[in-house]
C-alpha cells in the first residue's frame, strides 16, 4: 500500500487534472450551444443581413462603421445624413464601432471586397459574442449548482439567447456587447472571494458597459453597491479596493479614448461624458481608499460609505443636475406623444399588460421563476454567495424591465443561471427516483424555455380568436420596407434629401446613399418634429417643409406600422392622403414604383 503522502499526491493531481479539464469542457459546451443558436437561426431565416426587420440599430451601426472605415474621424459622430442640414451628433460609443471595423477591414482585405467585408463582420461579431455570452452563463451556473449544470445552461442558455434575437446574424448595436461584459463581470465578482484580484477586472469591465451606453447604469450601480456591500456587512478590503480602482481606472481609460479633448468638460447626459467621469472617480477612488483605511465597526464604514455617496451625489446634483432628470426631458411634447410613448422597447409593464398581452408572458414569466427558485433554494439549503450575487443582478434587471421592457433582453438570459440549476436539482432528485420527479424535471425543462411561454401565450389567444385577426391584419399591412430589395429603387436615384417616417430613416441610410431627415434617436428633435408634422398636417403644410428643406423625394411605405398610425392620428394629413391614394398634383410618382413596396414621388419640376 503507498504511503498517505503518495496518496495525498495522487489525489491532488486527480483534482488539478479535474480542475484543468473543467474549462475546457465549458468551452466545448459553449461551442456546441453556439452551433446549435446559429443553426436555429438559419433555419427560421433569423438575420439582418439583407432584411432589416426594424432593427434600426443595427442599420445604423453599419452605417456609423462604414463612415469610420470610410475616414470620417474617430472622435467625429456626427450622422451627416440625417436630420436637418448639417447632420446630428450621435450618442454610442466608439468602443463598438471599433472591433467591427477593424473586421470589415479584415474581411475586406482578405476578399478584396468591402461587401464580402461587411458581411463577414454581421455575422461573425455577434457569433463569437454570442460564444462568450454562452460560456459564461456555463460558467456562472456551475458555480450556482456545479458541473451538473453545463448541459441545462448550455441549452437553455441557447435558446434564450435565440429568444432576445440580440445575437442573431447582422445584430450589431451594443446590447449584445453590454449583456457580455455584464455576465464577464458577475463572473469576477463571483470568483473575487477566493481571488481578489479579480475584482479588479469587473471595476474595469463595468467601466466598459457604462462607455458602451447608459442602459448599463442600473447593473454598474448594483456592482458597485455589491463591493461596498461586501465591505460594510462582512469588513472585507481586497475586493471593494481593487473593484474601486479598476472602476476608477477604467472610466479614465474610456473617457480619454473615446471623448475629444475639447469636450472634455462638456456634459452629455445621454452619453458617457464628464459627469460620468467624476461620479465614476469619485465613487471608485472613495471605495477603494474607505477600504484601505478600514474600519473596526458596522458603524465606522457605514459613515465611511456615506460620504462617498453623498459626495457623487453632490457631484452630479450641484455641477450637472440635467442628469437627474427624465433621460428624454429634451425631446419635445408632441414628439412624445406621437413618437416616444409608443416604442415598444420603451414601454412599461401596466402598458405591455394592457396591450400586448401575449409579450409579457414572453418576457416576464421566466426571469419570475428564476427569481422565485432563488428565493425558495435559499430557504431550503442556505444563502450561497453566488446565489446571492446572481439574484441581486437579475432582479435589478427584472426591475428595469418593469419600467422599460427592453430591460428584458438582459432578465432573459440572466435567468438562465437560476433556471439552469433548478433543472440541474431536479435532474438529481430524478436520478434518485421517486413518485413525480420526472414529471417535475419534464416541467422545469419545458418552463424554462421562453419559446414555449411565447407559443403557449399565441395558442390561448388563437382560441380566443385573438390569433387570427392578429395575423391578418398582419397580412394586410404588407411588407415594412426594411430589406435591402425595397430600397433598389431608391438607391438607383442620385443622392438628394429625401422626407420619409422614422422608422426608415436608418434603412435609407443604410441601402441608399440619401439624406434621410427622420430617423428613431431622440438627438434628432428637429428632424423627427418636422417630419411629423409634416405628415400629419395638410398637404400644403408638406408641400412648404419640402421647399424648405431641399426635399428631393417623398418615400412613402403603405405596410409600415408607423403609417398606417401617422395616418390614424391625423385622418385629414398628408400621410392619409397617400395611404388613400390622394397624391397632391404637386407630386409626381417616379416611374415603376407606383405599386412597389417603397412607393416614390418627386416634386413636380414646375412647382
Amino acid at each position: 500500500m503507498p504511503p498517505l503522502n503518495t496518496i495525498a499526491a495522487r489525489s491532488s493531481a486527480r483534482s488539478s487534472d479535474r480542475a484543468r479539464r473543467r474549462p475546457l469542457t465549458a468551452w466545448t459546451a459553449a461551442l456546441a450551444a453556439t452551433l446549435l443558436l446559429v443553426g436555429v437561426n438559419w433555419l427560421s431565416g433569423n438575420s439582418l443581413l439583407s432584411d432589416g426587420r426594424g432593427d434600426n440599430d443595427s442599420l445604423m451601426r453599419l452605417v456609423e462603421i462604414r463612415d469610420l472605415v470610410a475616414g470620417q474621424g474617430w472622435f467625429d459622430l456626427h450622422q451627416y445624413r440625417m436630420g436637418p442640414a448639417g447632420g446630428i451628433v450621435m450618442h454610442w460609443s466608439r468602443l463598438v464601432d471599433a472591433p467591427l471595423a477593424a473586421l470589415v477591414l479584415a474581411g475586406s482585405a482578405l476578399t478584396g471586397s468591402q461587401a464580402t467585408g461587411e458581411a463577414v463582420a454581421l455575422v461573425l461579431w455577434p457569433t463569437l459574442l454570442a460564444f462568450a455570452a454562452l460560456w459564461l452563463l456555463i460558467r456562472l451556473a456551475g458555480r450556482l449548482a456545479g458541473d451538473a449544470a453545463l448541459l441545462p445552461a448550455a441549452l437553455v442558455g441557447a435558446m434564450a439567447l435565440f429568444f432576445v434575437a440580440t445575437f442573431r446574424p447582422g445584430a450589431i448595436d451594443h446590447h449584445n456587447l453590454q449583456l457580455v461584459l455584464l455576465l464577464a463581470t458577475m463572473l469576477q465578482l463571483s470568483q473575487a472571494d477566493a481571488a481578489p484580484r479579480r475584482a479588479l477586472g469587473a471595476g474595469v469591465l463595468t467601466a466598459a458597459m457604462l462607455a458602451i451606453g447608459m442602459e448599463s447604469v442600473p447593473f454598474v450601480a448594483v456592482a458597485g453597491l455589491w463591493c461596498a456591500g461586501l465591505f460594510l456587512f462582512r469588513g472585507e478590503r481586497a475586493v471593494p479596493l481593487r473593484f474601486g480602482l479598476g472602476f476608477a481606472g477604467g472610466s479614465a481609460i474610456a473617457f480619454v479614448a473615446t471623448v475629444p479633448p475639447s469636450g472634455w468638460f462638456d456634459a452629455a447626459c445621454d452619453a458617457f461624458s464628464a459627469p460620468h467621469l467624476l461620479v465614476a472617480a469619485v465613487s471608485g477612488v472613495g471605495l477603494a481608499l474607505a477600504a484601505h483605511l478600514g474600519g473596526r465597526s458596522l458603524g465606522s464604514r457605514a459613515l465611511g460609505l456615506a460620504v462617498i455617496g453623498l459626495a457623487a451625489g453632490a457631484v452630479l446634483a450641484g455641477l450637472f443636475p440635467d442628469c437627474l432628470r427624465d433621460p428624454y426631458s429634451t425631446v419635445d411634447p408632441r414628439l412624445r406623444d406621437f413618437w416616444l410613448n409608443w416604442i415598444t422597447e420603451a414601454l412599461p409593464v401596466w402598458t405591455i399588460l394592457a396591450t400586448r398581452t401575449k409579450m409579457a408572458f414572453a418576457y416576464y414569466v421566466t426571469p419570475m421563476i428564476g427569481l422565485a427558485w432563488l428565493v425558495a433554494d435559499a430557504r431550503r439549503r442556505g444563502l450561497s454567495r453566488t446565489g446571492l450575487l446572481a439574484g441581486t443582478f437579475l432582479m435589478a434587471a427584472f426591475l428595469m424591465s418593469l419600467w422599460q421592457v427592453r430591460g428584458a433582453m438582459f432578465a432573459i438570459p440572466l435567468a438562465v443561471v437560476p433556471l439552469a440549476a433548478w433543472i440541474t436539482t431536479a435532474r438529481q432528485a430524478a436520478a434518485q427516483g421517486g413518485r413525480g420527479v420526472a414529471l417535475r424535471l419534464a416541467v422545469a425543462w419545458l418552463v424554462s424555455i421562453n419559446a414555449i411561454w411565447a407559443a403557449g401565450a399565441n395558442h390561448v389567444a388563437g382560441l380566443l380568436r385573438q390569433g387570427d385577426a392578429a395575423r391578418g391584419a398582419q397580412e394586410a399591412r404588407g411588407a415594412s420596407c426594411y430589406a435591402e430589395a425595397d430600397h433598389a429603387a431608391l438607391a438607383a436615384l442620385p443622392a438628394t434629401t429625401v422626407l420619409t417616417i422614422s422608422n426608415l430613416g436608418a434603412a435609407i441610410l443604410r441601402f441608399t446613399p440619401h439624406h434621410a431627415i427622420a430617423g428613431p434617436y431622440h438627438r434628432n428633435v428637429d428632424g423627427n418634429l418636422l417630419v411629423l408634422n409634416a405628415f400629419m398636417g395638410d398637404a400644403e403644410a408638406a408641400r412648404q417643409t419640402i421647399r424648405e428643406n431641399g426635399v428631393g423625394l417623398v418615400a412613402f411605405c403603405p405596410g409600415n406600422d408607423e403609417s398606417g398610425v401617422l395616418a390614424g392620428w391625423a385622418p385629414d394629413g398628408f400621410m392619409a392622403d397617400l395611404r388613400h391614394g390622394r397624391v397632391p398634383a404637386w407630386l409626381e410618382a417616379v416611374p415603376g414604383t407606383e405599386a412597389a413596396t417603397l412607393r416614390l414621388y418627386r416634386p413636380r419640376r414646375d412647382d
